[in-house]
C-alpha cells in the first residue's frame, strides 16, 4: 500500500450498506473529530451548473437534467446500477474531483486525526488514500432487517445492492481496523470511543 505525504494520520472509515457507518462517523465527529464524507461531496460535486454535472449531461443525456437544471439521482441510479461500464463511467467523472477535494481537506486539518467516510472504498480501489482503514462490520442478517426498516425495501432489493458491492471477508481482510455492529447503539459508541482513544495514541507515534 502506498501512502500519502500527509501532516497528520489519516483513517478511511467504511462497511457495507446497514453496517453503521453513519452511527461512528457521527460519533466521531462529536468527539472534535475532523469528519469528510464522500457521498456528501459527491452531492456537492452535481449541483446545477457545476463541471461534473455537465460531463454527466454529456455522458448520459440531458433527460437527466430537470428545468431548474438540477439532477434526476434516482434515473441516473438506475441507469448506473446494474451495468457495471456505465457505473465506471460514472466514477471516473466523480471520484477524481471528490478524491482531490479530500485530499486538499486532509492538509488543511490540524487535528491528531481525520476520519474519511468512503462507502465504496473497496469498490473503487482507494485503499491507498488513507494510512489506516477502519471498517465497520455487523452480521449479514442484521443488514437486512436495518435496511428494510431504513429504506423499505424487500430482501431481494437488498440483496441486490449488497451483490454489489464487495463482499465481507474482502472487507475484513483489507481492515486495520474493526468496529464490530452486532449490537445496539450503546455498545457502538463504547467501540467508537475505544477506536478514537487508540488513534489518539497512534497520532503520536
Amino acid at each position: 500500500m502506498v501512502w500519502l505525504v500527509i501532516p497528520v494520520l489519516t483513517v478511511a472509515l467504511t462497511g457495507g450498506i446497514g453496517s453503521g457507518k453513519s452511527a461512528v462517523s457521527n460519533h466521531f465527529d462529536s468527539l472534535g473529530v475532523p469528519v469528510i464524507d464522500a457521498d456528501r461531496l459527491a452531492h456537492q460535486m452535481v449541483q446545477p451548473g457545476s463541471p461534473a454535472l455537465t460531463q454527466i449531461e454529456t455522458a448520459f443525456g440531458e433527460h437527466l437534467i430537470d428545468q431548474q437544471g438540477r439532477l434526476n439521482r434516482g434515473a441516473l441510479r438506475e441507469i448506473v446500477f446494474n451495468d457495471p461500464t456505465q457505473r465506471k463511467r460514472l466514477e471516473s467523472i466523480l471520484h477524481p474531483p471528490i478524491r482531490q477535494a479530500m485530499e486538499d481537506w486532509v492538509e488543511q486539518q490540524t487535528a491528531p486525526y481525520v476520519i474519511l467516510v468512503i462507502p465504496l472504498l473497496f469498490e473503487t480501489g482507494q485503499q491507498d488514500i488513507a494510512q489506516r482503514i477502519l471498517v465497520v462490520d455487523c452480521e449479514e442478517s442484521l443488514q437486512y432487517q436495518r435496511v428494510a426498516q431504513r429504506d423499505n425495501l424487500d430482501e431481494s432489493e437488498i440483496a441486490q445492492i449488497l451483490a454489489s458491492q464487495v463482499d465481507r471477508q474482502t472487507r475484513l481482510e483489507g481492515a486495520d481496523d474493526i468496529i464490530e455492529n452486532n449490537g445496539d447503539l450503546a455498545a457502538l459508541t463504547k467501540a467508537t470511543e475505544r477506536m478514537h482513544q487508540a488513534y489518539l495514541v497512534l497520532s503520536k507515534s
